[in-house]
């Protein structure tokens, strides 16, 4: 038997951070909304993803009211940057370049997206997870609905005014715009990352390494945990990885001992590339996050660019809302994709920047010089070694 719900102003497909944080903007103006997410809460809260924002996505909680999601993190113990390898030698970011951002924070996704679902509930939000079977309809039309499925087999029906579709890449949220309308430009770059999760803290928070076996990271994943990185073929599988082979070339690209390890919980081989869709905005439907687009993890701009969306987002709907001022959701789809495309531009400069000028089997001896020079001109100068007394 099918139940109808209350109308609401709209309705957020996924429960990640675009979605949760959209979801809190739009509680603080009054706007209502009903949060829809697949999975558990428990599955949600312990998902493992990336965890860097630049400072303008601190700013953008800030200004909304919900910087408290992100306290007690920072970039490193004392805003100095990410330390970079360059074959064994440590060095730095210029001040203002990639790794160099005082303002931002390291915040492990899953900490930030429990911090959002707490927030969200504590104020009253409406946040409804294990809703299967979600299906759209009626999107161009005045009044969308959003059907899911109860954990109890039950269907219900939400009516809405606008649906918000923040359910990742393989949502189905993007689905509902017709393929003659909607169009996928993407970018291979031609390689790949094992990803390992490893119960071992990471210290300093965040390592790169440039080295001529290729890239290689880790990263903090919270207090006891972190994901190590290592650039790869794309035709490798986690099957060729044995967790002594990973520790191993871990240290190799390191140049030395990486202390301490720890038990190795997960691998995946994945292929870095961008891929950006267009319109974002379709009838009453708009995408946000990983719905609309990914970017390379070199980048660590994938939450930043959510709450960007998720900002304007947030503001077209309260001045709709508010004031009968469609301006800003008329021009929603091209204010985030100006900006994805910017961000996108920056991450495949730093993505093939970093990689090219480490392992020259992919791109060559002379793609690897020209990236070396302008990896250079990213970092600080190197001291001068000291004369022989």
């Amino acid at each position: 038997m099918a139940e109808t719900d209350k109308d609401t102003t709209v309705v957020i497909v996924g429960g990640g951070v675009a979605g949760l944080a959209l979801g809190n903007f739009l509680l603080r103006e009054g706007v209502g909304c009903v949060v829809l997410e697949k999975h558990s809460r428990a599955y949600v809260e312990q998902r493992q993803r990336a965890g860097s924002l630049d400072a303008d996505g601190v700013r953008v909680l800030n200004e909304w009211g919900v910087g408290e999601v992100v306290e007690g993190h920072s970039h490193g113990d004392s805003g100095s940057g990410v330390p970079l390898l360059v074959d064994g030698a440590k060095r730095w970011w210029k001040s203002g370049d990639d790794g160099d951002d005082s303002d931002g924070v390291f915040c492990p996704q899953q900490v930030l997206v429990r911090n959002l679902i707490r927030i969200f509930l504590r104020d009253g939000g409406d946040l409804r997870f294990e809703a299967e079977d979600i299906a759209l309809q009626d999107i161009a039309g005045e009044q969308p609905l959003v059907r899911y499925r109860e954990p109890d087999g039950s269907t219900r029906t939400v009516t809405c005014d606008f649906v918000a579709g923040a359910d990742g890449y393989r949502g189905v949220s993007r689905t509902a715009i017709p393929e003659d309308v909607l169009t996928c430009s993407s970018h291979e770059f031609g390689y790949a990352w094992l990803t390992v999760m490893t119960e071992a803290p990471a210290d300093p928070p965040a390592m790169l390494a440039v080295h001529s076996r290729g890239f290689a990271a880790q990263i903090t994943r919270g207090p006891h945990t972190s994901r190590l990185y290592l650039q790869c073929p794309l035709s490798d599988t986690v099957e060729q990885w044995p967790d002594e082979r990973v520790w191993s070339e871990l240290e190799a690209r390191f140049a030395g001992p990486v202390d301490p390890k720890g038990p190795i919980t997960s691998k995946q081989v994945v292929p870095l590339r961008g891929v950006v869709f267009s319109p974002m905005s379709h009838g009453r439907l708009h995408l946000l996050g990983d719905a609309a687009h990914l970017i390379s993890p070199m980048s660590a701009e994938g939450m930043s660019l959510a709450l960007h969306d998720a900002d304007a987002l947030a503001r077209a709907v309260v001045q709709q809302v508010q004031k009968n001022d469609p301006s800003l959701l008329d021009r929603y789809s091209d204010t985030c994709l100006d900006h994805t495309w910017e961000r996108q531009a920056s991450a495949v400069r730093v993505t093939q920047t970093m990689h090219d000028s480490g392992d020259s089997t992919y791109e060559g001896e002379f793609r690897k010089q020209t990236a070396r020079k302008d990896l250079e001109t990213m970092l600080e100068p190197q001291a001068a070694p000291h004369p022989a007394a």
